[in-house]
């Protein structure tokens, strides 16, 4: 049985695209589409495809573009060209390329199917087989022809231009002047003159190989008019620098260098540096020839990329790509002078930052990053990254430091200063490239968090503002209790006074017993004023302290303001304060408040439940995760089950003058220091509420 051709169909428009896979089907053939050409040539193997209708305008590359390519390749598959804005232009390159056929959308199908009958018939069915039906092999040449011809245009002959992997032209001027005056002992090039040579080379022009090879996606467009040293792999750089430095100050008219380079994308590639022109212009061409290492994997990657470029484009997040190549072989030097502390080194040699912040580019933003600066072009912002960091100088250190270490990824909250120079809050997040990836594909991301950040610290402000009114509210619930603890120091020292006066008023006063009242009258004075200090601390509108502490002496500072009203209540107060606890971290007055109110509410409850008197145990420990416990039990009347799981809502309560607030500060407070509460029923009558904190982390020794 014969084989059924394959059709491969690559046209951008969907609708074109289904139509025409569809009427090839009908003519019963077997159809392969895609939606451009790139996804084509990543799914080229010789062989597989038997004839190909393209399109000849496509975005990234056309169909004459890909027409080439698969010539370049070897590639004999008969080509059938469509167009919807026909040119005799385009019609005769396209037929001049080898195509079998020009056909004006919409394609008739009859029309169609006698060229894909006549192709294949000249293809004898198989398109890029050859003789005995094998796959054709596909030979790259190593070496090619240059046309010496200056009037021949600035590319060489069609047979190079065929075989050659890429073509530049660069306009080297600056770099025989700055040769011949560096140039001692007849010695061409060293090792630090290779930035100098190529960045005073610049690109005139490229062919689509060129471009597509080591261009990136910047466009042929976004390479003319910038030095070479932007866009030629690392691992050739000297090489290339070196024979532009050769061609550059040898006299002869046809001056010439080739060598074989190393290359992660070429099998041994072939480079040559040429003089085009006379008159010293100037004027070179670069020519790189060699086989790709893999065909089907290096298209692959190329389709993949162009895949990325879409989602980096029309991602939300604002997103840019970074080329780090010139700290690669920093870095490496520093590894091998057994340099492992980069932020001393940093310290010791802050010019190697200040070459990062130079060398270090921005190649390539999406439209939300350009946005987020403030910019109307994304090309005002390509260049230099040392501009992201003018807010935030000490995050590329930090950025160097993760990197040299060896980590996927650093992030870090930083400021930005946008181009009309206001201040952004972003998180900032970079992900560095692992082998085998390159290091020109380092990808920055910027979340703009300043609305967050603001609303969070309205959030906060107004939950400080209503922890205050509570606070507040409390104290005004314990008002007489207050009343009484500051009376009695007052009441202290007015017996005091008295008595002082008269030992002072006898005839022979008794200064030892009014040295010994006064001191009392200071003792109380002083006992009055914390009193007094503790209340405005609890009232006061002060940003929280935290700081270690110990939660048995919390207990007792709480206690005070509230004796009062447990005597006057006939309840009896027990503490079992725990010994050698651990220390806490946190604010005293927040902790305080929240025992004073727990204490309010047993104390209430107690009262709700119309006992004579009442117990309430206050006890602090250790839990089992090496937390600080603190619980209190009373014997009040108890939570009604179905209320349990809603006493810390905020604004419920079972109080007809209760504003529902209190437990509810305490359960965020609580959440703010790291711990907890929980509340329960005691089996024997009663409520428990236990709260517990994290303990202060033990310091090391040493």
């Amino acid at each position: 049985m014969s084989k059924v051709p394959v059709i491969a169909v690559v046209d951008d428009d969907g609708a074109m695209r289904d139509a025409l896979s569809k009427l090839v089907q009908g003519m019963g053939f077997v159809s392969r589409s895609f939606d451009c050409a790139m996804a084509f040539l990543a799914d080229f193997v010789p062989g597989r495809f038997d004839c190909l209708i393209a399109d000849m305008r496509m975005p990234g590359m056309g169909g004459l573009e890909l027409q080439r390519r698969l010539r370049a390749l070897g590639s004999t598959m008969p080509m059938v060209m469509i167009t919807s804005a026909p040119d005799p232009a385009g019609r005769a390159r396209a037929l001049d390329g080898g195509a079998r056929a020009y056909l004006v959308k919409p394609v008739d199908d009859g029309v169609l199917l006698d060229h894909l009958r006549a192709a294949l018939g000249r293809g004898g069915g198989a398109g890029d087989r050859g003789a005995g039906g094998e796959p054709a092999v596909v030979h790259m040449d190593a070496t090619f022809p240059v046309n010496d011809d200056p009037e021949a245009g600035i590319f060489p002959t069609p047979d190079a231009r065929r075989h050659a992997t890429a073509l530049w032209t660069l306009d080297t001027a600056g770099v025989r002047q700055f040769m011949t005056s560096r140039m001692t002992g007849g010695e061409l090039c060293r090792a630090d003159w290779v930035g100098e040579v190529l960045g005073r080379s610049l690109v005139m022009d490229l062919d689509e190989q060129g471009v597509h090879l080591l261009g990136g996606f910047g466009g042929r467009d976004g390479m003319i008019g910038r030095p070479v040293a932007e866009f030629w792999p690392p691992e050739s750089r000297a090489d290339l620098a070196e024979m532009i430095a050769e061609v550059a100050t040898d006299r002869s008219p046809r001056a010439k260098r080739t060598r074989q380079i190393g290359s992660l994308l070429l099998r041994n590639p072939v480079v040559t540096v040429s003089r085009l022109h006379d008159g010293g212009t100037g004027i070179m061409l670069v020519t790189v020839a060699g086989p790709v290492r893999d065909l089907r994997s290096y298209w692959a990657v190329r389709a993949s990329e162009e895949r990325y470029r879409k989602l980096f484009h029309h991602m939300p997040d604002p997103l840019l790509r970074i080329d780090a190549t010139a700290m690669v072989p920093v870095f490496a030097r520093l590894k091998a002078e057994g340099i492992y502390d980069l932020g001393r080194y940093l310290d010791d040699h802050p010019e190697v930052l200040k070459l990062a912040k130079q060398s270090v580019r921005v190649t390539e933003i999406n439209p939300s990053a350009a946005a987020l600066f403030g910019a109307t072009r994304a090309a005002d912002l390509i260049g230099p990254a040392g501009y992201l960091f003018e807010a935030s100088p000490e995050t590329p250190r930090r950025i160097m430091i993760a990197h040299f270490e060896g980590r996927r990824s650093h992030a870090e909250l930083m400021k930005l200063r946008r181009l009309d120079g206001r201040l952004r809050d972003v998180q900032f997040t970079v992900t560095y490239p692992t082998p085998p990836d390159l290091p020109d594909v380092t990808v920055i991301s910027l979340d703009d968090i300043t609305d967050r950040l603001r609303t969070e610290a309205q959030l906060r402000q107004l939950q400080a503002d209503f922890t205050r009114a509570a606070r507040i509210s409390t104290l005004g619930e314990l008002a007489t209790s207050i009343a009484h603890e500051v009376n009695q120091p007052l009441a202290a020292i007015f017996t005091n006074a008295e008595t002082s006066l008269r030992w002072l008023s006898r005839d022979e006063p008794n200064l030892a017993k009014v040295v010994q009242l006064t001191t009392r009258i200071v003792d109380s004075a002083r006992h009055a004023n914390d009193i007094v200090q503790r209340i405005r601390a609890i009232t006061a509108r002060q940003a929280p302290e935290w700081c270690p502490l110990d939660l048995n002496e919390v207990v007792d500072q709480a206690l005070p303001v509230l004796r009062h009203d447990v005597e006057t209540r006939s309840i009896r107060l027990s503490t079992r304060l725990g010994l050698g606890l651990p220390r806490v971290i946190g604010d005293r007055v927040q902790l305080q408040q929240v025992i004073v109110n727990l204490l309010v509410n047993s104390i209430q409850a107690i009262g709700q439940a119309g006992a004579k008197d009442g117990h309430i145990d206050l006890s602090t420990g250790l839990g089992p995760g090496g937390e600080v416990v603190f619980a209190i039990r009373d014997d009040g009347p108890g939570i009604l089950e179905k209320d349990l799981d809603r006493v810390f809502e905020s604004f419920f309560t079972t109080r007809e003058d209760g504003m529902g607030l209190g437990l509810a500060i305490c359960q965020s407070i609580m959440a703010a220091h790291g711990g907890g509460i929980a509340a329960s029923n005691r089996p024997d009558g009663g409520a428990c509420f236990r709260l517990w904190l994290p303990a202060e982390p033990a310091r090391g020794r040493g």
